[in-house]
């Protein structure tokens, strides 16, 4: 809601194991690059993300971290939230000197 209200200042987005689909006809006003993260054995979330995905008016891509539940509480699934978080907001982030 917040990325589609606020265009100009917000520049990227990720949302982990999140439900963007309760964001409803605000997610075609979203313009910043939105990467959504979900385990893939949690089904239920990960089908109301690819719909959310369709209706979002900006760049998007849905990443699906194998083996994760809902929580992404097994080994090593919290450290590839993280990593894939990083690099995009280092994809999509300017970062100016002195910031």
């Amino acid at each position: 809601m917040a990325a589609s209200r606020e265009p100009t200042r917000i520049a990227a987005v990720v949302s982990r194991g999140g439900r963007p689909d309760l964001a409803g006809e605000a997610l075609a006003q979203v313009r910043a690059p939105t990467l959504l993260i979900v385990g893939s054995l949690d089904t239920q979330v990960l089908q109301l993300n690819r719909q959310a995905q369709a209706q979002l008016g900006g760049p998007s891509e849905l990443a699906i971290v194998p083996g994760a539940t809902h929580l992404f509480e097994e080994p090593g699934t919290l450290d590839e939230v993280t990593r894939l978080a990083r690099d995009w907001f280092v994809r999509y982030l300017k970062v100016r000197p002195g910031q």
